[in-house]
């Protein structure tokens, strides 16, 4: 199946070729066929991430996946969410991004400032299709300062957590190798959820009379 990325963000793009190579979909960015991104107004990240891929397959005619997906910091009620590219404005960098959380916590020392980031992905066989998603988060913490350069967005002020004994990695996400993160990230879970589902449904239909 050919399916349109619907994503105008590079590093999302080189994140998203690599870890869904083995899935046998041939996915086609957007912006090969001309599709510019519609303004993201839903108010949680599976609501922009389903505006995106209708939009993309009503254009394009084909499939299409989109994902939104954003940093939630616990001592900003959760902010800055589905603000998270814009945090700084509509035209903003990932380093205005940066720089408006770091002075929001400036006051705070590293134990209170815990964080995660939140995915979802839908995929659409057509523009009226029931959505198939999935998601995924990545728990962590935001540092004093960037680190490291592997990365966009808020990776290098985000640290993550390891699962399995509640320390920390002690390395940004922008100094992760690829690899690793292909692993661990929001996105990589919530392409796996997405997976499953995928493979439930495929399932169920073989079961099918």
């Amino acid at each position: 199946m050919r399916v349109v990325l619907a994503t105008g963000n590079t590093g999302k793009l080189h994140e998203f070729s690599a870890m869904l190579a083995p899935t046998g979909f041939e996915f086609v960015p957007q912006s090969a066929l001309g599709i510019e991104g519609p303004e993201e107004t839903g108010r949680t990240f599976f609501d922009n991430a389903l505006l995106k891929a209708r939009h993309a397959a009503r254009i394009s005619g084909m499939a299409a996946m989109a994902d939104d997906s954003g940093l939630e910091v616990d001592a900003l009620q959760g902010a800055p969410g589905v603000f998270s590219a814009r945090y700084a404005g509509i035209d903003a960098t990932d380093q205005d991004n940066i720089q408006k959380l770091l002075a929001a916590l400036i006051e705070l020392p590293i134990e209170q400032r815990v964080a995660r980031f939140r995915c979802v992905i839908v995929l659409l066989e057509h523009p009226d299709a029931e959505p198939i998603f999935g998601s995924g988060e990545w728990a962590g913490r935001i540092l004093l300062a960037p680190r490291g350069s592997n990365g966009f967005g808020y990776d290098p002020i985000f640290e993550p957590a390891l699962s399995e004994t509640g320390a920390y990695l002690g390395l940004s996400a922008a100094e992760m190798d690829s690899a690793h993160k292909h692993q661990q990230s929001h996105r990589a879970k919530a392409l796996e959820n997405l997976r499953y589902t995928l493979e439930a449904q495929k399932l169920l239909a073989n079961k099918s009379p």
